[in-house]
């Protein structure tokens, strides 16, 4: 027999609310398949099963909220275990040990924020038509109860077994007028973190117009079979990276932190992507080493972790480690935004709308005309304590000239040739 603890989920985690389990008690849990699905302040994670085995026992109901560390559920397994990365596991541990948890069969109570009895890890006791029923709520669910004075018996669950959701409370205060809407968990962390962001950096803007037409001509010529092949649109965005990586190696003081009274350098380019979720908030997952990358990698990984991201797919790690981050209101058709940095970097790119309008375009031999260009500005939200505005300046001038001078189609094809 096997306990299934609580994992660590991240240097700053220290507790998770279980969202929902795969397998019931006396099913066959293939080792490596999803076992439970665990939400935290940052991200909500499919966590593997780290063996195989019956599910004998759920200890951690969905909609509890448990500390790292915590025994989830028991499995019964013939043969040896061994942990992976993300699950812990324990062997069978004498009932008196220090630490151990409550005996199965003897749940732990408490009484929750809106006066009624909180039952077995979260299950608060509500009167429903004169009926005393019982109804997982978790922590998020039963502070947002109390600051409202709402009675749950009130509102209709839509989770699973018509488990009471965050969501749902927020939909029935949204339906009532008077009423607030509470954070949610990542909206609360978001705040948190621009709010110490913009106390702890002296933020400048700087902001460049780019001429597209040379990234234009390969995407024209591509984007059919891209889309045909990968399932997905070629944007703008991977040649933005692939010409920020380049100029982030000519200007190493924008991919860095500051320390105490020193600027510390980054060697690799890990880019930190923000993706809306839905409006409800804002995640910036990482692509690691993105200097290495082809444009055809950096499209592939920006669409797979945006996509893993809206999934509710990404683990902790996925949001950890960014030396670089880049905001994307551009598919809005914004004309500039004013970003705030990511902590502890020191810059932030926004890459905004791409519109074509008239421009002075200059041939070869310096004769100027008027034609239809497609143009969007990029703007870089920097911290001064870095570097100074020449800095930041000639970085966006790097920027530029890579975007407009190379030869993306040629370069497409010698990537190809070299995959």
């Amino acid at each position: 027999m096997a306990d299934i603890l609580l994992p660590q989920l991240g240097e700053t985690v220290t507790e998770g609310t279980i969202t929902r389990w795969f397998f019931g008690v006396g099913e066959t849990v293939p080792a490596d398949a999803p076992l439970y699905e665990v939400s935290t302040e940052k991200v909500d994670s499919e966590v593997p099963s780290p063996l195989g085995g019956v599910l004998v026992e759920i200890i951690a109901p969905e909609g509890a909220t448990v500390a790292v560390g915590a025994t989830l559920c028991r499995i019964e397994t013939d043969g040896p275990f061994s942990t992976s990365p993300t699950s812990t596991v324990v062997g069978d541990a004498p009932a008196d040990a220090a630490g151990a948890t409550a005996p199965a069969g003897t749940p732990a109570t408490s009484a929750d924020s809106t006066g009624a009895q909180a039952g077995p890890l979260g299950a608060t006791a509500v009167g429903t038509g004169g009926r005393t029923g019982v109804r997982l709520l978790s922590p998020v669910v039963r502070r947002l109860l109390a600051e409202h004075g709402l009675d749950p018996a009130r509102v209709s669950g839509t989770g699973l077994g018509s488990r009471l959701t965050r969501r749902d409370v927020e939909q029935f205060l949204r339906d009532n007028p008077g009423r607030a809407e509470p954070f949610n968990g990542i909206r609360t962390a978001t705040a948190r973190h621009m709010v110490g962001s913009k106390a702890t950096s002296p933020h400048v803007l700087t902001a460049m117009e780019v001429d597209f037409d040379a990234v234009d001509r390969l995407r024209f010529a591509e984007k059919d079979a891209w889309r045909a092949a990968e399932g997905s649109s070629l944007t703008y965005l991977p040649f933005i990276v692939a010409a920020l990586a380049e100029a982030l190696s000519a200007f190493p003081r924008m991919n860095a932190s500051v320390g105490d009274d020193e600027l510390i350098l980054h060697g690799d380019v890990n880019l930190a992507v923000a993706v809306d979720l839905g409006f409800e908030g804002l995640v910036a997952p990482v692509i690691r080493k993105v200097g290495d990358r082809s444009i055809r990698d950096l499209a592939r990984s920006i669409h797979g972790v945006a996509g893993r991201a809206r999934d509710r797919k990404l683990v902790p790690d996925d949001l950890v480690g960014g030396t670089f981050t880049v905001t994307n209101p551009g598919q809005y058709g914004t004309l500039l935004q004013f970003p705030i940095i990511n902590q502890p970097q020191v810059a932030i790119l926004s890459t905004d709308g791409i519109a074509r309008k008239p421009a002075v375009v200059v041939d070869a031999d310096g004769v100027e005309s008027i034609g239809v260009r497609p143009l969007g500005i990029l703007a870089l939200a920097w911290d001064h304590r870095a570097f100074d505005g020449a800095y930041a300046a000639a970085f966006l001038q790097e920027m530029k000239r890579i975007l407009e001078a190379t030869d993306w189609v040629a370069r497409w094809a010698d990537e190809a040739d070299g995959a």
